[in-house]
């Protein structure tokens, strides 16, 4: 046992050791054939006759510069920074998202034009005046589009400042419920999860937060977050529902939620139908009770203003998802399993468990944007329609917003302010509302082909870099 094993060329394994460079005693090359090393070897000691030798390994170090004298590298280092930023932001899905939104729009301009009586009535004589079906075109698609702006952000003509301001915060008014219903969509995106059954969550949220909101008198201070809760509760069971159904026996989430929006629908129908459950006393309408004032959101700037407290809670939605995918232990199981659900899996994580979890907290925040509508959207009693497509708008609210936190923040404001600009539009101009309709359509088809886009704008693709030039020395050399 004390000698080693001979080898079959009759040698043991410490015997046989790699060759060594003479010259710096470092092992050889073995990708080198002899002729080559021993040329190597020649010409290495005829350079150290005349020079003294110096470890290549040290030069990197010896010959650097001072740091306060490199002012060559300093700023060749920052043109770099700035160039990978101004690549990061030309390659990135922001401007993707905005040149789609540009798109959308012209795409929209053209659709207004074509269904305007005076353009279709200049388009008959082009030939003769081609002006006048220019000038037709501009004064349609410039007063549909003046208008929506007008209607969503400013209003110019407005006679005083707080008139003017007033459009935007109406489109606030509308985005809050979008944000809220969009963060819960874009939490399952981020898990690999689809989650259609906004609508159903919208309903129960709004039916749970409704009860709560009519059939108690209590402080404002405790009514309404006891209504907001209920509004939570309600819409993360019915999500809960599909996620435990799926963790325990594989179905599929996106037949679940549609057939459990049915469910919903009729279910809330029923009860606004039934005394004693959500009917108002006395009325033979399918409506609820309105809503008590204790339990009403609170306007943050007067009646005059749009915004009330459910912006707030809005906001601080955005912060806990934001701090809950990006921060904490739970977002990173999540994504963990968005990702890759086999390694998480291996990982050790519980997949059926992080569905259920996902699908409840998804519920949780769309449950919020169904108490919002019971609480300051429509607080005079509610029917079948209290969800208003919300839950299908926060599909396409968290696809703009490329399913983060932010992002679907400010893709429910464009959208609240589109919804907002609609009416004023429709009032205005006479163009139909489902034009509004169309812009987010396209929109979306835009973000979800933004090879498309980039090939439109000339744009590079990410990642894409230029070649770099070849200097003068180079150029010599290959000739």
């Amino acid at each position: 046992m004390s000698d080693p094993t001979p080898q079959h060329d009759g040698t043991t394994p410490s015997d046989r050791t790699a060759p060594t460079d003479a010259t710096t005693g470092l092992p050889a090359d073995p990708t080198r054939d002899d002729a080559t090393s021993a040329d190597a070897t020649t010409a290495d000691a005829t350079h150290d006759a005349a020079t003294p030798v110096v470890d290549d390994r040290l030069q990197e170090v010896t010959g650097a510069p001072h740091l306060m004298t490199d002012s060559a590298t300093d700023s060749e280092r920052r043109e770099g920074r700035w160039s990978d930023a101004l690549r990061s932001i030309v390659n990135g899905s922001v401007l993707t998202t905005v040149l789609a939104v540009v798109l959308a729009l012209i795409a929209s301009g053209v659709l207004i034009a074509l269904t305007d009586k005076d353009v279709q009535a200049a388009a008959g004589y082009f030939f003769a005046r081609p002006l006048d079906t220019l000038r037709a075109v501009g004064t349609a698609v410039g007063g549909s589009y003046s208008s929506l702006f007008q209607g969503s952000v400013v209003n110019f003509g407005a006679p005083s400042f707080a008139t003017a301001i007033a459009p935007i915060t109406r489109s606030v008014d509308y985005a809050v419920p979008l944000i809220a219903a969009g963060l819960g969509v874009a939490v399952a995106f981020r898990t690999g999860l689809f989650n259609i059954g906004g609508q159903g969550q919208v309903l129960m949220a709004a039916a749970a937060a409704g009860w709560v909101g009519f059939s108690f008198d209590l402080p404002a201070i405790v009514h309404i977050p006891l209504t907001i809760l209920a509004g939570i509760v309600g819409g993360a069971v019915w999500a809960g529902i599909v996620g435990l159904l799926k963790a325990r026996t594989g179905a599929n989430e996106v037949v679940l939620t549609i057939m459990l929006n049915y469910v919903a629908l009729y279910l809330v129908s029923f009860m606004l139908r039934t005394p004693g459950l959500l009917q108002a006393g006395g009325s033979p309408n399918p409506i609820s009770p309105a809503t008590r004032d204790s339990a009403v959101l609170p306007s943050l700037f007067g009646s005059r203003f749009g915004i009330d407290v459910g912006f707030l809670v809005a906001l601080v939605a955005v912060v806990v998802v934001w701090w809950l995918m990006n921060k904490s232990s739970l977002g990173f199981r999540f994504r963990t399993v968005g990702e890759n659900p086999r390694a998480a899996r291996v990982a050790g994580m519980s997949v059926p468990a992080l569905t259920v979890w996902v699908m409840v907290i998804s519920g949780a925040l769309i449950g919020i944007a169904g108490a919002y509508q019971v609480e300051g959207a429509v607080t005079t009693g509610f029917t079948s329609g209290i969800d208003a497509g919300i839950g299908f708008d926060a599909i396409t609210v968290a696809l703009l917003g490329r399913s983060r936190p932010w992002g679907v923040f400010g893709a429910g404001v464009l959208f609240g302010a589109l919804k907002a600009g609609g009416y004023s539009m429709q009032a205005a101009n006479g163009v139909p509302i489902d034009i509004v309709l169309v812009v987010q359509s396209l929109i979306v088809l835009f973000v979800a082909a933004p090879p498309l886009v980039r090939s439109i704008f000339r744009l590079p693709a990410p990642g894409a870099r230029k070649a770099p030039r070849a200097s003068k020395k180079e150029a010599v050399v290959t000739k």
